[in-house]
């Protein structure tokens, strides 16, 4: 991005604001921005599809983490078994110690002896117990051989889960990095008309926000996700293995909780995508609070502000508290369907025991298998609301990167370092909105270092003109040549690296007052930075501040008043040595004394330059070389200062109302291209004022 870039989207803003009755959906958007509401969101399923999509680019690593995953999960599932047989041993010592008086007798012996003593219950549990030895105690040997196999299963499995949750950490973050710098790519390749028609706010949460809860349900749910999948299928295969009739009654379970997530989950996914709807809405008019502030103190807006923000306020209350309620009930009654569970398989698994058909040790580890085997489907169900939340965020995202781009830079032809600066208007026709046009095959043409204003009452298309020149919007028809170039056949970088801009509202980033000069020409030296400095009378209120140069300014100018910030700004386009100019009004915030100050610099920028200024006092475009009366799109009139009022007509009107009558009036606003400044005259009204556009 060119150095004069920032400046330029600047221009265009105040040219949006300027003739928003062009702007697509403008009328609309009211006080607060409808554009801030995001299109229907698409379908749970796609965007899910999409989110995880992202990680395809890492397919090896992903395969890593899964493999270790399922090891992880394989040692974890066989764990309960072996344990099952360290209790099978302890089981079976302590009824072989109970059956010492049929020591060195054949348990099949015992079974038949219990049985001609009409103790079949016992009977019937020892004829299925195959390891227990009349008059042999436990073996301690083979239980501490068993609980060492139990620890190193779970010993390697944490090891194991350790290194999958580093491994897809580090995928995330690539994914998040990625995703970050094409949502970055992506808002420089979109057209300015995107931005006209949505909420700062809105836009700065779908970066932010909704982003970090992408991250968050990517590195949490997803995890989660893979891990409880695998360990569900583990313990369903174990389950069978164990026994298959309480693995039948075990899966009565699953028809239950996938209702219950599916019902529920459905709801509290709209819910999670109003929830983020709303969040960004709040940002919006947040933004626009502060931003605006002394706007909304000027006209006593505050309450009805404050009201706005408790209605949005509330809105989101009510969308977030749904969304966390409804999907916080997930987890309870799944919770309620597993003790059902555990009830059924530990009375079936009893009475297996007690009949002989399961081992105390197969049956232990039934049990601890049905309570595992819930605890994955309880972590895919406490982990909906994250899911879901992130799916809700990701469609937004994706909304953002789906939309459509301004046309691709063609880079046909190239540009001198420096041009001489001839600008041609040739049957130009551009509108906002196809319905509404704009203008209309317009043509003129301002020769190196002319001077040429444009002149017309609101909405007649002035800005209009600079944001075409600029490229901020593309033509409909005809041509914009610089130096005989078409400005379409140039990338927008090289073009408007050629274009100086300054602004009504200035624009200063954190850092330096060296820093935000040299931001003209990155490449300049601290004695070049110093000599615009001079040129542009930065130099002389800079000298008096205690840190000089490197005096701290931020985005609202820090300790320095609104005419040195608009200053620096002179300064900053001096510097960069355009060989087009672009000048707004820039003495309307500012005292007298510094008006003068910032017209001297203004002078001595538009020296040996094209130079295109958009003003709000007619006395400021006397001197110009040319000036072009526009209404409605059209050029009515062109001429000189004198010319023009000798001819009386729509010019010699609109100059009237600000130089007769006594009574004050709002100052009529002027573009104008070049001229040196002229003095300052109040505004006065006039029966005969052309009608506001």
């Amino acid at each position: 991005m060119s150095a004069n870039e920032p400046n330029a989207v600047a221009v265009a803003e105040e040219g949006t604001e300027d003739e928003v009755e062009f702007t697509p959906g403008a009328d609309d958007m009211g006080a607060f921005g409808e554009g801030a509401a995001p299109r229907k969101p698409k379908n749970f399923w796609p965007s899910a599809k999409r989110l995880f999509g992202l990680l395809a680019p890492h397919k090896v690593k992903f395969g890593i983490v899964v493999a270790l995953v399922a090891a992880s999960v394989v040692l974890t599932v066989i764990a309960p078994r072996i344990l099952g047989q360290a209790m099978d041993v302890i089981f079976d010592g302590a009824i072989g110690r109970s059956l010492g008086d049929f020591a060195g007798m054949d348990i099949a012996q015992v079974v038949e002896i219990l049985r001609q003593q009409g103790q079949e219950d016992l009977a019937d549990m020892l004829e299925g117990a195959a390891g227990i030895i009349p008059g042999q105690g436990i073996d301690f040997s083979r239980l501490a051989e068993l609980i060492g196999i139990v620890l190193a299963l779970y010993i390697v499995a944490s090891v194991l889960m350790w290194a999958q949750g580093y491994i897809l950490n580090r995928i995330v973050m690539d994914v998040i990095y990625n995703l970050r710098k094409d949502i970055e790519d992506k808002l420089h390749r979109l057209p300015l008309s995107y931005f006209d028609t949505r909420q700062r706010g809105d836009l700065m949460s779908r970066v932010t926000n909704d982003v970090d809860n992408m991250q968050q349900a990517l590195q949490q749910a997803f995890s989660q996700l893979v891990q409880s999948a695998l360990q569900v299928i583990g313990i369903a295969v174990m389950m069978f293995i164990v026994s298959w009739q309480l693995a039948l009654l075990a899966l009565i379970a699953l028809p239950l909780s996938a209702i219950i997530a599916g019902v529920i989950g459905s709801r509290s996914q709209k819910l999670f995508t109003q929830q983020w709807k709303s969040t960004g809405e709040l940002n919006g008019h947040i933004e626009e609070s502060y931003s605006g502030l002394e706007l909304v103190r000027v006209f006593g807006r505050d309450k009805e502000m404050l009201e706005e923000f408790d209605k949005r306020n509330a809105t989101l209350f009510s969308s977030s508290f749904g969304a966390q309620f409804v999907s916080g009930m997930i987890m309870p009654l799944m919770q309620f369907v597993n003790y059902l569970q555990y009830v059924l398989i530990a009375v079936a698994g009893g009475l297996r025991v007690a009949s002989g058909t399961l081992t105390l040790g197969d049956a232990t580890a039934f049990i601890q298998y049905s309570r595992e085997f819930a605890q994955p489907l309880g972590q895919i169900a406490g982990m909906a609301n994250m899911l879901i939340s992130g799916v809700a965020s990701a469609e937004r995202t994706f909304e953002l990167l789906d939309a459509d781009e301004q046309e691709p830079d063609t880079a046909e032809a190239h540009l001198p370092s420096r041009t001489d600066g001839h600008v041609e208007f040739d049957d130009v026709s551009f509108s906002y909105t196809p319905d509404v046009p704009l203008i209309e095959n317009l043509s003129f043409s301002v020769e190196p270092g002319q001077t040429v204003a444009i002149v017309g009452p609101t909405g007649a298309g002035k800005t209009t003109l600079v944001n075409l020149v600029m490229r901020f919007y593309e033509l409909d028809g005809g041509r914009i040549l610089l130096d005989g170039v078409d400005t379409t056949k140039l990338s927008r970088a090289e073009l408007r690296g050629q274009v100086g801009m300054v602004l009504q509202d200035t624009w200063l980033f954190d850092g330096s007052i060296m820093e935000n000069i040299r931001y003209g020409r990155l490449d300049a030296t601290d004695e070049e930075v110093i000599a615009a400095a001079e040129a542009t009378m930065v130099d002389r209120f800079v000298r008096q501040l205690p840190e000089g140069y490197e005096t701290e300014v931020s985005t609202e100018g820090g300790s320095i008043s609104a005419g040195e910030r608009q200053l620096i700004t002179i300064a900053r386009a001096f510097l960069a040595n355009p060989s087009l100019l672009i000048l707004d009004e820039a003495t309307s915030s500012v005292d007298t004394r510094t008006e003068l100050l910032v017209q001297h610099a203004m002078a001595a920028l538009r020296t040996d330059r094209t130079s295109f200024v958009i003003a709000h006092r007619l006395s400021t475009i006397r001197d110009a070389d040319t000036i072009l009366m526009m209404e409605h799109g059209r050029i009515v009139e062109r001429g000189s200062h004198d010319e023009l009022l000798e001819a009386k007509g729509a010019y010699y009107n609109l100059y009237m109302t600000q130089f007769l009558g006594g009574r004050e009036e709002p100052e009529t606003e002027v573009a104008m291209a070049g001229g040196a400044p002229a003095g300052d005259f109040a505004p006065a009204p006039a029966e005969d004022a052309p009608p506001q556009g």
